[in-house]
């Protein structure tokens, strides 16, 4: 789960998913479609008609071309802070008895609007959202964790996320909450938060079910770091970090290195370790060192013992930090 130093606003994501959570798919046949609301189609991951972001956002850019994105100028120094000899640690798995990983789900563009109040509503995008009272929350309703809540809005091709989320009256109680328009590269403002302590959408960054097992995962991938440094990289917009410059910023990118042997891997880890390579891992919050995220379905039930072996094998030490823009600490 994710631990939070500051405020729990939330980003909102990319055209959403079925109305059960099972998740996004990238695409390699325009015309083919499946009963989650995924439509494949082209290398931008696409779900309820909406397409997860502009093809130019930075969640839908490889970055393993090394003239592009050269290895960071300072990973010989971030490296000493990020625990490398730690594995990777999928961060999901079902819904229906552990509510482990994220929910998410989408809704017409009919759904009724509810009001929402904000603990932190000076860095919270101001309601009506349109969240279902059924709504799925993270790890369960009244779980006392993130207890995040994603729903994207189909046709208008909005996503809202809420953090700390609790059903309350006819609309929601929240930490925080906020909005993206999936056809818009729009940052939320330098130095606002969201849901993730780095101010990016949480959505975009999860690794669906429904894409791994089309084949592809065509986006970049949320992880966690226990330290960070107070500063950031679009399109990051915040930090919760420390005064330490050691320590990596949010919104860093790193990428599964090329000399990475991926031979010995089949199936969800081969295609999960083919995106790692290709568009890497984002920095977005601070939680358990080299944790990534993924979506909360009960289709992960029978995959979870081979990827949580295979994850034990990649660790740390086998990425490589790449340059995508200055450190910032423009409204901290």
């Amino acid at each position: 789960m994710r631990a939070f130093s500051v405020l729990g606003v939330v980003g909102v994501v990319a055209c959403g998913s079925s109305s059960s959570g099972s998740g996004a798919a990238p695409g390699d046949d325009a015309s083919t479609g499946n009963d989650t609301g995924v439509t494949v189609g082209g290398p931008v991951p696409v779900v309820g008609g909406c397409s997860i972001f502009p093809p130019d956002n930075p969640w839908n850019t490889r970055i393993d071309d090394t003239t592009k994105f050269p290895v960071h100028p300072q990973w010989a120094t971030f490296q000493t802070t990020m625990n490398l000899t730690t594995h990777l640690h999928p961060d999901w798995g079902d819904w229906s008895t552990d509510h482990y990983g994220i929910p998410w789900q989408t809704v017409p563009e009919s759904q009724a609007l509810v009001s929402e109040t904000f603990q932190y509503a000076d860095q919270s995008d101001p309601g009506p959202y349109p969240i279902p009272a059924d709504a799925r929350v993270e790890g369960g309703a009244g779980s006392g964790g993130d207890m995040h809540v994603l729903v994207v809005e189909e046709g208008k091709c909005l996503l809202y996320e809420t953090w700390d989320s609790t059903a309350s009256g006819s609309g929601w109680s929240c930490g925080s909450g906020a909005k993206f328009d999936l056809t818009s590269d729009t940052l939320r403002p330098d130095g606002w938060t969201s849901a993730d302590a780095a101010g990016l959408p949480i959505f975009p960054g999860l690794v669906k079910v429904s894409e791994v097992t089309a084949g592809a995962v065509n986006h970049a991938i949320r992880f966690t770091m226990n330290k960070s440094q107070q500063g950031y990289i679009h399109p990051a917009t915040h930090a919760a970090g420390d005064s330490n410059t050691s320590e990596p910023p949010m919104g860093l990118r790193l990428r599964l290195k090329a000399s990475f042997d991926t031979s010995s891997f089949t199936g969800p880890t081969l295609v999960i370790l083919t995106a790692l390579k290709e568009y890497g891992l984002i920095l977005a919050d601070n939680g358990s060192d080299w944790y990534f995220g993924g979506d909360s379905d009960d289709a992960w039930t029978p995959l979870m013992d081979q990827l949580v072996g295979d994850f034990e094998k990649v660790h740390g030490s086998d990425f490589e930090a790449v340059y995508s823009g200055d450190i910032s600490t423009a409204g901290l």
